[in-house]
């Protein structure tokens, strides 16, 4: 399908409702706080832990927070994770076939209101950058990008250190970042997870299939791992080996959690079985009390 096919899809099937359903009330989603730096003054609760100045804090020996006053335009920017394990999913919607319907949607609705975004796309190693520019042209120049994303090197896994430390070097002026991963990568990542959010907003989208969470009763089957092409047979019957991948994924979604908890970075996660319209109401609805009411959980 090509990126103009797939842009008029979003427009009708998406944003269009999309725009009904929010009232045009985009930014609680895009961003909690503003994005100028306007003052300094000293940290109180229920202040964000995200906006501390690490560097002044040292300095007076207590905590100090940035104060941001909103801007009129956003700069947006898109860390994406196009590694070999995004392919998996059924054939009418891979991980990375809604990764393109998202991007797009979100891109979309920032250029319409004036702002800026670009994208920066992984593969197992740091692929093109996509600088920042607004208008429905450049939204078509991104969907075109992402649809012919080659192949990873030979035998590599994912490391998303790499795409997070690249972004905290390039990004000088405080963004928005999204960051959507399946989060199959190589530990590590999380540090610089942490530093990037400091400096910049940042929501991090976790694309997931339901297959991935558990294995059906199908006796033996042969699995293979998308980006090493390493084999295993295994016998899907014995309900032992199922009970153990189970606890298996419940033990890496608390680590993710944990970790984005940590770093104080709003979590999202978005099912290949889910309607994209359903998903980015519920993340605006959670943006909105967020800005509200302060803080919370991350949302699901």
């Amino acid at each position: 399908m090509t990126p103009e096919r797939i842009l008029y899809r979003l427009e009708w099937q998406i944003i269009r409702r999309l725009d009904g359903l929010l009232q045009g009330d985009y930014r609680t989603l895009f961003y909690g706080s503003g994005l100028d730096l306007a003052d300094l003054r000293a940290y109180h609760p229920p202040d964000d832990i995200r906006h501390i100045d690490w560097n002044v804090t040292a300095r007076m020996n207590s905590p100090y927070v940035r104060q941001y006053r909103e801007e009129r335009e956003i700069t947006a920017w898109f860390l994406l994770d196009l590694s070999p394990s995004m392919h998996f999913g059924p054939a009418t919607g891979s991980k990375e076939t809604v990764l393109i319907d998202l991007v797009a949607t979100l891109a979309r609705l920032l250029t319409r209101n004036g702002n800026r975004v670009g994208a920066m796309l992984y593969n197992n190693h740091l692929g093109r950058t996509v600088p920042p520019r607004g208008g429905r042209a450049h939204v078509l120049r991104l969907i075109h990008e992402l649809l012919r994303v080659g192949a990873p090197p030979a035998r590599t896994t994912t490391d998303l250190t790499q795409l997070l430390r690249a972004a905290h070097s390039a990004f000088a002026r405080r963004s928005l970042i999204f960051l959507v991963s399946d989060f199959f990568s190589e530990p590590g990542w999380e540090r610089p997870l942490t530093l990037l959010n400091r400096r910049h907003e940042l929501v991090a989208i976790r694309l997931w299939d339901p297959r991935e969470a558990e294995l059906p009763d199908a006796g033996l089957l042969v699995m293979e791992d998308a980006e090493t092409q390493q084999q295993l047979l295994v016998d899907t019957s014995d309900r032992r080996f199922r009970r153990r991948f189970q606890e298996v994924v419940a033990r890496r979604e608390r680590v993710l959690r944990d970790s984005m908890r940590r770093a104080a970075v709003d979590l999202f996660a978005v099912s290949t079985e889910q309607d994209l319209l359903g998903a980015i109401v519920k993340m605006t609805t959670f943006r909105q009390r967020q800005r509200r009411f302060g803080r919370g959980s991350a949302a699901t």
